[in-house]
């Protein structure tokens, strides 16, 4: 057994989630049956806050690894290191969280190469196992354990996507931005802003997200959101904290920055 201590791996304080639908106790059924899971939706529209309030919820502790296309299976499952005693082996994530029981958690999966993430088909189905070629060994998967993948599908190309191979593996929740009263909570609860600045910021979001497709390859999320409400708290000037989190960050395009910049003019100028 790993002598990793799984209590560092714990979610102690209760993450804000504000549920859009029957998102949780569709997850919660997952969870039970031990289902592979795969969040689909844009770019900061709560796919991870979701994961860390489920993992919260079941009280399971979450191991998080972002992917990116300079990842290799080794780092995924782990590699033999030298130090003055000799050479010893150290888990990677996937297979700590498959010795523990603990959710793992795949962020922006389809940024990682296709031959990496095929080490994670026996962990998919029936078999439940993670061969460690390097080691000679075959881990069988705690029983607690979950895989989740998310992914923005906006950003899916013939070179950015996952095989049918692996979609096939995984039961899937589609997540989008929340609709303006619920938004308008989230980011006064995250931010600290009031609810009018609140409501004010979201609906310079839906002006942009309405740019997707025509100037914009994505929208305003609701994390820049939260951004921009987190400065005007802290006492920026709210058309400032607006170009800053909003219209900076989203383009460098001069006509399209001057089309935000003109939305949080209606509202803040």
């Amino acid at each position: 057994m790993s002598a990793v201590d799984i209590t560092q791996y714990k979610i102690k304080k209760e993450p804000f989630y504000k549920a859009v639908g029957d998102e949780i106790a569709l997850y919660e059924a997952a969870y039970n049956a031990r289902m592979p899971m795969m969040l689909k939706g844009p770019t900061g529209c709560g796919k991870s806050r979701f994961v860390e309030y489920m993992a919260w919820k079941l009280g399971r502790p979450l191991i998080t690894v972002a992917c990116n296309e300079d990842m290799t299976a080794s780092d995924l499952v782990g590699r033999f290191l030298l130090d003055k005693e000799g050479t010893k082996w150290q888990d990677g994530p996937l297979t700590t969280a498959a010795r523990l029981g603990a959710i793992c958690y795949l962020d922006e999966v389809v940024e990682a190469r296709q031959d990496t993430t095929v080490v994670i088909h026996p962990l998919t189905d029936h078999r439940r196992t993670l061969p460690l070629d390097k080691k000679g060994e075959l881990i069988e998967a705690h029983k607690d354990f979950q895989l989740v993948i998310s992914y923005n599908p906006g950003y899916q190309s013939l070179m950015k996507d996952l095989k049918e191979s692996t979609k096939q593996r995984f039961g899937g929740l589609d997540f989008d931005y929340p609709e303006e009263a619920t938004e308008t909570d989230i980011v006064a609860q995250e931010s600290g802003v009031d609810k009018d600045t609140a409501h004010k910021l979201v609906q310079i979001a839906h002006r942009a997200r309405n740019l997707k497709g025509h100037g914009l390859d994505e929208g305003i999320s609701t994390r820049l959101l939260v951004y921009a409400g987190q400065l005007v708290h802290k006492g920026v000037e709210p058309v400032a904290a607006c170009t800053m989190t909003m219209v900076t960050p989203l383009t460098d395009d001069p006509d399209m920055r001057d089309t935000l910049n003109a939305a949080v003019q209606t509202f803040f100028g």
